[in-house]
């Protein structure tokens, strides 16, 4: 976990503002990124229907024009 160390600025005695510093900030931005993407990707896997088929990385890509599909490479036969 982050160790922050923020400035409250208070109006009426109670806390109004909070002020961290550049990289604090950086790293709560950081924190919540990731919860929000794992909270998608929850909600993603209990929507999922596991009837239907999935794609691999390069039908995607293939599919999104990011690139042609790549063939399958034969490894070389080993020599004796």
């Amino acid at each position: 976990m982050i160790s922050l160390h923020p400035q409250i600025l208070k109006k009426n005695g109670r806390g109004q503002f909070v002020i961290l510093s550049y990289q604090e900030y950086q790293a709560v931005r950081e924190l919540l990124a990731d919860a929000d993407d794992l909270a998608a990707l929850r909600r993603a896997r209990h929507t999922d229907d596991p009837s239907k088929p999935g794609y691999t990385l390069e039908q995607v890509r293939v599919r999104l024009g990011l690139g042609r599909a790549r063939t399958a490479r034969r490894k070389p036969a080993r020599r004796r």
